[in-house]
């Protein structure tokens, strides 16, 4: 199944989410280390643990480690006068940007868990479904580089030419040592001037006229159709909660900037 596209705004908005880094006010017992009297506390370090990319297991113990290092590097830069530095600076805002945007991102979500739930994800699997090419289609092709050889190629199909045989000798797409043959493919597997002139096409029947594409000029045979079979809903229930999420992510964006005065002056320099 090919769930809808999400945005990409709308993706890196829910990316937020696993790259939050919220400094957290820990009691004395929460401290697990202390570099040159400056205290790491559980956590900072639960925290550290939840913002790494490579998501690679590791002990406690070597993260913390780690943290350690980072914490001695922090304090070195400090000294060095590194956090005055105005790319330092900037990188520093967008830090906490992305952390306050994460823990907005997360309230929300927790406070429309009630918009989330089973009946939602339900709702968005039909709509899914609905949206579902209902046929796959089998079929083969012959690519030319000009109108004027998929023309003859069509006349000669009309004379009682054998399909596989010409594309075998006059097709230029991969697929033409093997006759043309495409297999079977979803409309949205091939480019739309292909998957609108397959449609168009009843079983055992070859298109009329040539159908161009950036590829070429093809002259197209429709071999067999088929029903397409559904995903269960459990197979892809948590695509499903994703699309969901991202949904409602897009709501609230869409609502916070209809309320705020944005002025988006051009980037380039």
């Amino acid at each position: 199944m090919t769930l809808s596209r999400i945005p990409a705004f709308a993706i890196l908005a829910a990316a937020v989410l696993s790259l939050t880094t919220l400094s957290v006010q820990a009691a004395e017992g929460d401290v697990v280390a202390t570099v040159n009297g400056k205290p790491i506390t559980r956590a900072e370090l639960e925290s550290f643990r939840s913002s790494r990319k490579d998501n690679k297991p590791q002990s406690e113990q070597a993260l913390l480690e780690e943290l350690v290092n980072l914490e001695l590097l922090r304090q070195k830069a400090e000294q060095e006068g590194l956090d005055k530095r105005p790319e330092t600076q900037a990188e520093l805002k967008n830090l906490r940007r992305r952390a306050l945007a994460g823990a907005e991102l997360q309230r929300y979500i927790d406070a429309h868990k009630a918009e989330l739930d089973e009946k939602a994800l339900r709702k968005e699997y039909e709509e899914q479904i609905a949206r579902m090419p209902k046929l796959e289609y089998k079929a083969r092709h012959i690519l030319v580089n000009t109108k004027e050889e998929a023309q003859q190629i069509i006349q000669e199909l009309e004379k009682g030419a054998d399909f596989a045989e010409l594309a075998k000798k006059k097709s230029k797409g991969p697929s033409g040592k093997n006759g043309g043959d495409l297999g079977w493919f979803k409309p949205q597997n091939m480019v739309k001037p292909f998957s609108e002139a397959v449609a168009k096409l009843k079983k055992g029947e070859f298109t009329k006229t040539p159908v161009q594409t950036q590829f070429g000029w093809h002259v197209i045979l429709l071999e067999d159709t088929r029903e397409v079979q559904p995903p269960a809903y459990e197979d892809i229930k948590d695509q499903l909660r994703s699309i969901v999420v991202t949904k409602a992510v897009q709501k609230h964006l869409k609502a916070l900037r209809e309320s705020a005065k944005v002025e988006i002056k051009s980037a380039a320099r």
